[in-house]
């Protein structure tokens, strides 16, 4: 399997149904209380909801990125900063709206071969803080960007639950819907 194959799937389906959470918190919810819900956190030294998103959106603008050797496009220092800030200042459902609008906008724009360079191409991923990380693209793809990826997700997942937006298994998983065999499922 490709990485492209592998990789741009599993971001746009996971995207897209961080946008329908958010279209369900909205629909269900009081006027105001999905905004609010952007500020909402798991615990007090844990990232607001907010920041979830847009760090979700970070990990496949950074993959393409360092999958085809480019350095980094201004979205992601801008991203970057908007969810590092966004204690004081979360933005809005629409700004989240449009991040993930970009996102899935650059991943529909990719070639369908576009990452698949040598697997075994050097990647050194710096971190913040000075750790630096030396993996082959196929290792970052398996053991730093989806995981970091899944992880924003699910926490965005688990704040949305965790503020009563009616959130379960059937929303995390629904594209799993397109393999279901016919007359298999509960009530047919």
């Amino acid at each position: 399997m490709s990485l492209t194959s592998f990789l741009v799937p599993t971001y746009r389906q996971m995207i897209g149904t961080l946008a329908r959470w958010l279209d369900k918190a909205e629909a269900e919810l009081p006027a105001g209380r999905a905004e609010a819900l952007l500020s909402a956190r798991l615990a007090p030294d844990m990232f607001p909801l907010s920041t979830q998103i847009r760090f979700a959106c970070v990990q496949p603008w950074e993959a393409v990125s360092r999958l085809r050797g480019e350095a980094l496009p201004p979205v992601i220092a801008e991203m970057l900063a908007e969810g590092r800030n966004a204690a004081g200042h979360p933005g809005t459902i629409a700004d989240a709206r449009a991040r993930i609008g970009e996102t899935l906008a650059m991943l529909d724009g990719l070639a369908p071969d576009e990452l698949d360079g040598d697997p075994a191409r050097p990647i050194a991923h710096a971190l913040p803080m000075g750790m630096i990380f030396d993996l082959t693209a196929e290792q970052y793809a398996r053991d730093w960007t989806l995981p970091q990826f899944y992880f924003h997700v699910m926490a965005a997942y688990a704040i949305l639950r965790s503020e009563g937006v009616a959130l379960g298994k059937a929303d995390y998983v629904a594209h799993m819907l397109a393999y279901l065999r016919p007359g298999t499922a509960p009530g047919q």
